[in-house]
């Protein structure tokens, strides 16, 4: 079955619009597993979007499991798809309280984090956390959800805390840790109020850390988490039936395992 494309309306969010019409298109049968995708031409004709925006909505599924490339031949939708078509009623539940589980387990790790970082840092560590906010901020502004410029972010303040320990906890956890960020990110994207919120509280952590105030690094640590989970609680329905439920799939399936 060959799956035609309407053009996207809104200016908001391109990449992501355009990668949850092609999740809903798999998830309700339209591609099947195997089939071809349209060429990156024929999805710019019909979402009468850029290059650039189908490339990033394409990356974002790929990096979900949804479709794989294959050299010198195309897209195609997963043979062996990571997800389950999402039922609202019965998934978004699962899905928000595994993200949120995740935020819980960030906000004790980051925390410390911080006002380890804000005590022992060195000039060389803050020009590299700032490095990565300056990346993550530009990310943003190109519209760019930023995940993986997030997760660099906060790495680079675990760097800082100088802790060996600290930072092989947080390897351990990074897969989980970086499914979490992709889910926030994901749903901050979508409202401004959100993500000027985000870049205020990540400018906050920054500044703590640059003056070397721990407490004060800290406390807008576990601010910026707190506030991450009600921004999940916050998240509009549609968001779960989406995007968001099929990030936060592997996190589900960790809980419900």
């Amino acid at each position: 079955m060959t799956a035609v494309f309407t053009p996207i309306a809104s200016a908001d969010r391109l990449s992501v619009q355009v990668a949850e019409r092609l999740a809903a298109a798999i998830q309700q049968g339209h591609l099947k597993p195997g089939d071809k995708l349209p060429t990156e031409a024929k999805l710019v004709e019909q979402f009468q979007v850029s290059r650039t925006v189908v490339r990033e909505a394409l990356s974002r599924l790929k990096s979900i499991g949804l479709i794989e490339s294959l050299q010198g031949s195309g897209i195609y939708v997963n043979a062996h798809p990571v997800f389950q078509p999402l039922n609202f009623d019965a998934k978004h539940a699962a899905s928000r309280e595994a993200v949120i589980q995740i935020v819980e387990v960030r906000r004790a790790l980051e925390a410390e984090c911080a006002a380890l970082a804000a005590a022992k840092r060195t000039d060389k560590d803050v020009r590299e956390i700032q490095k990565a906010l300056d990346s993550l901020d530009k990310a943003v502004a190109r519209g760019h959800d930023g995940a993986e410029e997030d997760v660099k972010f906060h790495r680079a303040i675990a760097k800082a805390a100088g802790n060996p320990f600290l930072i092989s906890t947080l390897d351990y956890l990074s897969q989980f840790l970086r499914e979490g960020t992709r889910v926030t990110r994901a749903n901050e994207a979508r409202r401004s109020d959100f993500a000027n919120a985000v870049r205020n509280e990540h400018h906050a952590i920054v500044q703590a850390i640059q003056n070397g105030d721990s407490k004060q690094a800290q406390r807008a640590a576990t601010l910026h988490m707190k506030n991450a989970a009600k921004r999940i609680q916050q998240a509009d329905p549609s968001f779960w039936t989406q995007e968001g439920g099929v990030l936060a799939l592997p996190l589900v399936k960790k809980v419900s395992g």
